[in-house]
């Protein structure tokens, strides 16, 4: 397994790296700086030569956000898992530590898998007391434009947080894979994206607290039943609940006292999550600089 490092500490006051190394077919770029100078954080983005995963591609990358650090990890498009060769599979494995009062957001573009192609990814935090974590982790059913809809062999994706070494605070999976009797298609039907987000640590509060909250008003919309006694409007009440609805998510907490809330989405477009995590997280500029995914 390929392995890169990241060591994100504080120098002069400021968030700095001072440690980072790479391996092939692994690449970080680390801009000198991202959007505000008065802003203290430090961008990571990783990339691969080749444009994505090639099959049998094994990449492991460790980072640490040191205390009262604030670090981004990012990508500059979709990561492509690329066609399996053979029984061959790729992995990618990351290992972040946050120290207390830091911060890493981890918000790349959705993995796009090729047909046939088999990919399992692993992400493990560990966290103290007052770090804070935001994590996107999403897939994309692959190249619309080629007519590959969900055609990969395999998708797992893997999230484990601990806290204070080895305490589990959440533990997470999502495995897609072809089965006997119903492919993956099949079972997701029309939706196109499906998509994690994780908002841990005192630093995301108050986002926590607005994602829960636009969450319940937007699902309640997308939802309403009539009520039994209404009979104005019959008909179109009647299309609207044989809708189903293009954009899905549900909120919920966990750790602690509530310190941590995942959200969990399905959609029917791509532009549609990437709007939804604009609008959310349009708040957090002042931390990282600019909005994510704007």
């Amino acid at each position: 397994m390929e392995r890169g490092k990241v060591i994100v500490e504080k120098v002069g006051g400021k968030s700095t790296v001072t440690k980072c190394f790479s391996k092939y077919p692994l690449k970080f770029i680390i801009p000198r700086k991202v959007g505000s100078s008065e802003t203290d954080a430090v961008w990571i983005y990783t990339i691969t030569y080749g444009g994505g995963i090639v099959s049998g591609d094994s990449i492991a990358c460790d980072i640490t956000v040191g205390d009262g650090c604030t670090t981004v990890l990012t990508t500059q498009a979709s990561t492509k898992v690329y066609k399996a060769v053979g029984s061959k599979s790729s992995e990618q494995v990351l290992e972040a530590r946050i120290g207390s009062n830091a911060f890493l957001a981890v918000i790349p573009d959705p993995v796009t898998c090729f047909s046939t192609a088999k990919y399992s990814q692993r992400q493990v935090f560990k966290v103290v007391s007052d770090s804070s974590v935001l994590l996107v982790d999403w897939i994309t059913s692959g190249r619309h434009e080629r007519g590959e809809k969900w055609d990969f062999d395999l998708y797992k994706s893997t999230n484990h947080i601990f806290h204070n070494g080895d305490e589990p605070l959440f533990l997470d999976t999502i495995l897609l894979e072809q089965g006997t009797h119903a492919g993956i298609a099949e079972r997701m039907q029309d939706y196109q994206v499906i998509a994690m987000v994780i908002l841990l640590g005192p630093k995301l509060k108050l986002i926590q607290n607005q994602i829960q909250e636009d969450v319940k008003k937007m699902m309640s919309r997308s939802l309403h039943m009539p009520t039994i006694g209404s009979r104005q409007n019959s008909n179109r009440h009647n299309d609207h609940c044989l809708t189903k609805p293009s954009f899905v998510a549900s909120c919920s907490i966990f750790g602690p006292k509530g310190v941590g809330v995942v959200t969990r989405i399905a959609a029917m477009t791509t532009e549609s999550v990437y709007n939804f995590l604009q609008h959310q997280l349009s708040s957090m500029e002042p931390l990282l600089g600019v909005k994510p995914y704007s």
